[in-house]
């Protein structure tokens, strides 16, 4: 995905903040709140804020290329955009948001319009738990 590109067909500018903050989301392995990616940046720039970080989410949630994924803690939890249906898994230990790929969010869909008469636009499922990792 070209995210200079895509910026610039909207009118904006590719900054080096804005390209730090995509760096951090494209080289991450799992979701990251605002304050993980800030953490990431400022080992690099020292003086970047954290309000640098949260607009520069925003932009990137407003034009499609990342998703803001809540979880009912209070934080939202950043990764690049993709079309797949997924179900967010939360560990309530750890923070810690992951994705399980499946069929489940399309079985609901599928439902939602069959039996309800209702399209629905986007899912956005998350399951609270505890992950494989903190349950040992």
């Amino acid at each position: 995905m070209d995210v200079a590109h895509r910026l610039r067909t909207e009118g904006y500018r590719m900054t080096p903040q804005r390209q730090l903050v995509w760096d951090a989301l494209r080289r991450a392995e799992r979701h990251l709140s605002a304050e993980e990616i800030h953490e990431q940046v400022v080992d690099i720039v020292p003086d970047f804020n954290l309000a640098s970080v949260y607009r520069t989410l925003t932009l990137l949630g407003e034009l499609g290329l990342a998703n803001e994924v809540q979880v009912g803690d209070g934080r939202g939890y950043w990764e690049i955009a993709h079309d797949d249906d997924v179900v967010h898994l939360h560990c309530r230990v750890c923070r810690r948001v992951d994705h399980h790929q499946g069929e489940l969010v399309a079985e609901i869909r599928n439902h939602l319009a069959g039996h309800h008469g209702f399209v629905s636009e986007d899912v956005d499922l998350v399951v609270h738990g505890v992950c494989a990792a903190c349950d040992r």
